[in-house]
């Protein structure tokens, strides 16, 4: 608990990301190796993997929390600590995911589109691989219920991003297919027309279909980011 509290710049988003279920980067070089010397928050996660509270990928320099024991730990620790930020983040993917349930529309938009501009940096806020990461990130507590799909094949072509439920959860599949300069709509219908939802009729569930459209040309006041839904069964 100590140690995560700490007020590093930095630290509590990526705490959030972890018991988000995500992985983050991590710089382990200069490490000063003992329980008491810390510059920074790569400092405290690094000490937290040699004390087994996070697992290290050394190809992807990236560290993740490796197993659902310690992730109970972690959020038992932030709600004791009254980690503020990191509940309120938290609060806000969960928030997310009911909003996408319901099929508002608007709320989903609206806080894709905060994401967006807390999470990209102005020089790649505009690029269309940034908003894949966003999307991430905004829904990032999935793995309370979900399991994550990227480029999934599907029908005729691959659907960008399915939540496929757990075995335990009654939520519905998400289907989300996102479009740059183009509308909601047109997501939506790509769907239809390359028959995604196909893949995934064998499960029984029924499929929320989520077209999310970024427009980098929008005028001042109007919203950059729309959303459309509809249910497929």
């Amino acid at each position: 608990m100590n140690y995560i509290s700490k007020d590093y710049n930095g630290l509590t988003k990526t705490i959030a990301e972890l018991i988000g279920g995500l992985e983050v980067k991590v710089d382990t070089i200069g490490f000063a190796n003992d329980l008491t010397t810390f510059r920074g928050k790569n400092d405290v996660l690094t000490l937290m993997i040699h004390l087994g509270y996070l697992a290290y990928d050394s190809e992807k320099k990236t560290v993740h929390i490796p197993n659902e024991e310690i992730k109970l730990e972690f959020q038992r620790s932030i709600h004791e600590v009254k980690h503020e930020a990191t509940l309120k983040r938290l609060a806000e993917s969960e928030q997310l995911f009911a909003d996408t349930i319901r099929q508002n529309e608007d709320a989903v938009a609206a806080q894709i589109e905060k994401v967006h501009a807390e999470e990209t940096a102005p020089l790649h806020y505009n690029k269309e691989d940034s908003l894949r990461s966003v999307i991430k990130l905004a829904y990032y507590t999935y793995r309370d219920h979900y399991l994550q799909f990227e480029e999934l094949p599907a029908g005729e072509g691959y659907a960008d991003i399915v939540y496929l439920p757990k075995h335990d959860s009654d939520w519905p599949i998400l289907l989300i297919e996102l479009k740059w300069n183009q509308n909601a709509q047109g997501a939506i219908e790509q769907i239809m027309q390359k028959k995604y939802p196909a893949v995934l009729q064998d499960t029984k569930r029924e499929i929320l279909l989520v077209g999310i459209n970024y427009n980098k040309d929008a005028k001042a006041g109007n919203k950059k980011h729309t959303c459309k839904m509809s249910l497929s069964r």
